[in-house]
């Protein structure tokens, strides 16, 4: 049976609920006191946010957690994205109502900005959070409600454009109407914004003219059919690619006999340099898979991550390897040499594998609660 997004959200929830739960004790790294810590040029680093509401900075060389930055706010979901200048990390949090922005180097917050607009509004974002090539601009989609005293109307979705030197309290400097149903969104080196939705779209953030770059829900693949897709994880990676996993039906012929169909995995890739884009399988489907990256060594290998670590070939569409895991992760990220992976989500914790053979290397607890669906962000100072 298809597993819908609706069935899959209800896994995410109990999964983030065991790691509120199971948290590891034994976390509290002697480096985290060090608050102001300055990052190096040329060292490579990781982000990741947890529980109650902190930012903690892992230095991937040593693989020790550094420094911890307290975030103001509730925590959720803890969606990150770093700025080109790798100085600054920008946080979703608070109930997914409120960015924040952290100077890696002080902790200090030096940009805020509330989702909702009007005193009788209440806004989220979901997930959707990108930055402009030169930082100058960050780029949300909110979901506003409007609030009567005695019911709620929903409202049409906005993009929110940002001046990121607007400090604590800004607002937006301009607003477009967008499709429903967008989540994860990343920028191109030209400029244009990529938002998953519906199907991909691509968006000029000046005009506001929005058009399908990949479609998804729409695509037009004979005996195939329409994708099942979860978008909660902006990662940006190494290679600079925007990639989304997507699980599908293939058919022997048009009578679409449940009972012949072949399951398999695929994936949505836009080349954020370039602007290519790709829609293409490259595994049976046998398990659930929450994000998948391909190898910043070798683009022919994906990785894939939920309840097991995943290492496929996707020319020959072929599990090369698998590792057991000692609990779910959401998320998986690498460094920009290929050679590690990186597990994030769930508890307070970052495990560490060998990228060639899925050998666990090192076990990175992290102080404080579970990370849940917060996004592992991999960057080079």
């Amino acid at each position: 049976m298809k597993m819908t997004n609706k069935a899959l959200l209800p896994l995410l929830a109990v999964s983030a609920v065991a790691g509120l739960t199971g948290c590891k004790e034994d976390a509290k790294p002697e480096a985290a006191e060090a608050t102001k810590v300055t990052l190096e040029q040329g060292h490579e680093y990781m982000v990741v946010s947890n529980r109650p509401s902190q930012m903690h900075v892992i230095d991937l060389e040593s693989e020790a957690l550094i420094k911890s930055c307290d975030v103001p706010g509730d925590f959720g979901p803890g969606t990150l994205q770093i700025a080109p200048d790798h100085v600054t990390a920008y946080m979703l949090t608070d109930h997914y109502e409120k960015i924040y922005a952290v100077n890696l180097d002080s902790c200090d917050v030096v940009f805020s900005a509330d989702m909702s607009q009007a005193p009788d509004e209440r806004a989220k974002t979901l997930y959707s959070m990108a930055l402009s090539p030169d930082g100058k601009e960050l780029y949300t989609i909110q979901t506003p409600t409007k609030l009567y005293a005695d019911h709620y109307e929903a409202m049409e979705p906005r993009l929110a454009v940002y001046d990121t030197a607007s400090g604590k309290d800004a607002k937006p400097v301009r607003t477009f109407e967008v499709p429903r149903q967008i989540s994860v969104m990343q920028v191109a080196d030209d400029g244009t914004l990529y938002m998953a939705g519906a199907d991909i779209y691509k968006m000029d953030v000046t005009s506001g003219k929005v058009d399908v770059a990949i479609p998804s829900r729409n695509w037009e693949r004979p005996l195939y059919a329409p994708p099942d897709v979860l978008n909660v994880w902006p990662i940006q990676t190494p290679q600079n690619e925007f990639t989304i996993l997507y699980s599908t039906a293939k058919f022997t012929d048009e009578t679409y006999d449940m009972n012949t169909a072949t399951w398999l995995w695929g994936y949505f890739n836009v080349d954020l340099e370039t602007g290519e884009t790709e829609t293409r399988d490259f595994a049976e489907f046998t398990e659930i898979y929450f994000t998948g990256m391909r190898s910043p060594a070798d683009p022919n290998i994906m990785f894939g991550v939920l309840n097991h670590l995943a290492k496929y070939d996707i020319k020959e569409q072929k599990l090369v390897k698998s590792a057991d895991l000692e609990h779910s992760y959401y998320t998986v990220a690498m460094n920009h040499a290929g050679s590690k992976v990186y597990l994030g989500g769930t508890f307070n914790d970052v495990a560490v594998y060998d990228a060639e053979t899925l050998e666990k290397t090192n076990d990175i607890p992290l102080p404080g609660g579970d990370i849940s669906p917060s996004t592992a962000q991999v960057f080079i100072r």
